[in-house]
């Protein structure tokens, strides 16, 4: 019978595996499911994402029936003049001329001494319909003889909403 015949280990190293391994003791390795612990995180695994599925799609189901979508898309496009009030400034708009009307996105109100502000806001009415606040008497009480001012509304169709009267900042 032959041995083999190795170096002695460094003191830190592990212990020297048999170089040769003997029919029986390679058969209780074989036995032995390779895998097993694997196979009980990909079910946990499979059951956690079945669950984020299942709680995903009640929260869409209940977004599309009861307007939490609506909601959610208020909260991130948030109407950044809804509590603008007469003394406020707002930041530079679209150049409008004439009776044109444009629909403008990112209105917001801005500190009067800021570099941004562009408007006062000389007046603010509240409870006004799509059709007042197109007319043209709606801010006129607000704006002096001969002064140039602007309207800026925010009501969505078929509600009522609030009108901004504004002035070019000096």
């Amino acid at each position: 019978m032959s041995e083999q015949v190795a170096p002695p280990p460094a003191p830190d190293a592990a212990p020297a595996q048999p170089a040769v391994e003997t029919p029986q003791a390679a058969a209780p390795q074989q036995a032995e499911p390779p895998a097993a612990e694997p196979k009980a995180e990909k079910s946990g695994a499979k059951k956690a994402l079945g669950i984020v599925g299942a709680i995903l799609a009640v929260v869409v189901i209940a977004g599309l029936k009861f307007g939490v979508a609506s909601a959610i898309g208020n909260y991130f496009n948030k109407d950044e003049t809804a509590s603008a009030k007469t003394g406020d400034c707002i930041a530079e708009l679209p150049e409008i001329t004439g009776t044109e009307q444009e629909e403008v996105d990112g209105a917001k109100v801005v500190e009067c001494t800021s570099t941004d502000a562009a408007y006062n806001v000389v007046g603010r009415v509240d409870g006004q319909s799509e059709a007042q606040a197109k007319a043209d008497t709606t801010c006129t009480q607000y704006f002096k003889e001969g002064e140039e001012g602007y309207i800026f509304s925010s009501i969505e169709p078929g509600k009522t909403g609030y009108v901004l009267c504004l002035t070019k900042k000096v």
